[in-house]
């Protein structure tokens, strides 16, 4: 074993984890792979009973403790925090459509939820907290979007009254994981198996590309080194939203239909990670972006021989990125068994 595995490996040793929304796609993948290390404790909280006992059978490990709970319900939140060193934070009301129709419902969760998990983490002394953001947080659009910036924000500014506490509240920011539950892979692969019309916003549209072992391991990168008040972005390729159906109806051998149905309301052409008025604050290491924000900015961090200044002049956008060619994309979906 190697000296770098051999300190990762240490990092974890020991430690006991919370995760918010740990029975979602990303949570179930996190605790598979917190798992594969020397955690002395993972505790998912989550609403939802039956996925809390199917994953309980599934992975069968004496590490795990399951706990029904809504971030929401600060008291409860409070107790699941007891004695926890590390936080990861994916809980929230996600899908668009749903958000518009229940904005207040999203604002308990994604913001009330949000300043209860970062008032529990003071209460019970955890050393480092973890928020997972998303790409519409960046000049949203729409009202998920707006409430997942007021996170990133609450997150960042609790560095500001920590006071003598040792605790670090970071970010992770990426755009939808590929083949995850509402996104344009399964909903696409639905319609083919159902022999349904494929209905597409605009062949050119893009998107940034982002598998799950990509977004795991972005956010495995800001446990180990996040410090506080930085948001941590991974640099991507992106790709047309007309390329991939046409992949997706090649893997599947299927000469479906496909309309072009023009922009939907609160849906940007092209994902955006970092706004233009964010660019100044940018660093950057072999594999991330990281804004710092000014009022929290770690100069040691700044001055880590790994990480320098960027040269980013203009927002990052997944129409100013290298674009994914077909064949490559098709590989990426075989690789990581996306197509049933």
């Amino acid at each position: 074993m190697g000296n770098f595995k051999r300190k990762l490996l240490a990092f974890y040793s020991g430690k006991k984890i919370l995760i918010t929304g740990g029975t979602g796609s990303l949570g179930s993948a996190l605790t598979k792979r917190l798992l594969k290390t020397d955690v002395e404790k993972i505790r998912l909280y989550s609403r939802d009973e039956l996925k809390q006992v199917e994953m309980k059978s599934n992975l069968n490990d004496d590490r795990l403790r399951f706990l029904i709970g809504d971030v929401r319900d600060k008291e409860r939140l409070s107790r699941a925090l007891e004695d926890i060193d590390i936080v990861i934070h994916t809980a929230a009301l996600k899908h668009v459509p749903v958000v518009e129709y229940n904005p207040f419902e999203a604002v308990k969760t994604n913001v009330i939820g949000t300043q209860n998990l970062i008032d529990g983490c003071f209460e019970n002394n955890v050393k480092f907290a973890l928020a997972v953001g998303t790409d519409k947080a960046v000049s949203p659009l729409n009202t998920y979007g707006a409430t997942k910036l007021l996170m990133e924000r609450l997150f960042v500014s609790a560095n500001y009254y920590k006071g003598t506490q040792k605790i670090n509240f970071s970010c992770v920011r990426y755009g939808n994981v590929l083949g995850s539950r509402g996104s344009i892979l399964p909903t696409f692969v639905n319609k083919i198996q159902k022999n349904e019309k494929i209905m597409i916003t605009d062949p050119n549209m893009t998107r940034f590309n982002i598998t799950m072992n990509q977004a795991l391991d972005l956010i495995f990168r800001a446990l180990e080194n996040g410090n506080g008040g930085d948001v941590y972005v991974p640099k991507l390729k992106s790709y047309k939203v007309g390329d991939i159906t046409e992949v997706i109806l090649d893997l599947l051998d299927s000469k479906q239909e496909i309309e072009t149905m023009g922009i939907r309301p609160g849906e940007k052409f092209h994902e955006e990670l970092i706004s233009k008025n964010e660019v100044r604050n940018v660093y950057e290491t072999k594999d991330d972006y990281v804004i710092f924000d000014n009022q929290t900015q770690n100069y040691d961090i700044v001055n880590d021989p790994n990480m320098k200044k960027s040269h980013l002049e203009k927002e990052y956008s997944s129409d100013n990125v290298e674009l994914i060619s077909k064949q490559e994309l098709k590989q990426i979906l075989i690789d990581e068994k996306l197509i049933p």
